[in-house]
């Protein structure tokens, strides 16, 4: 998904944290709700401004952040 519409950086809004389509609605928000055990339906109930593609994209943009992040474990062995 290409969410780089989506979620924006503004680095006076919310201290610079990856925010839904300029709203103080940041992707961490997002991310803890659904980890909290929320439902897209519930979150959108809550936050009427959000949409479906706003969540998914917030999950994309988290897939790739950790993708990026994500590290080849060496082969080496400790002695």
């Amino acid at each position: 998904m290409n969410y780089e519409h989506l979620i924006t950086i503004e680095p006076n809004k919310r201290s610079g944290q990856p925010c839904i389509r300029g709203l103080r609605m940041t992707v961490r928000d997002v991310l803890e709700y659904l980890a909290s055990g929320m439902t897209i339906e519930e979150i959108l109930a809550d936050f009427p401004d959000l949409t479906v593609e706003d969540i998914r994209a917030c999950l994309a943009f988290a897939a790739d952040r950790e993708r990026r992040l994500w590290v080849i474990p060496s082969t080496e062995r400790a002695a």
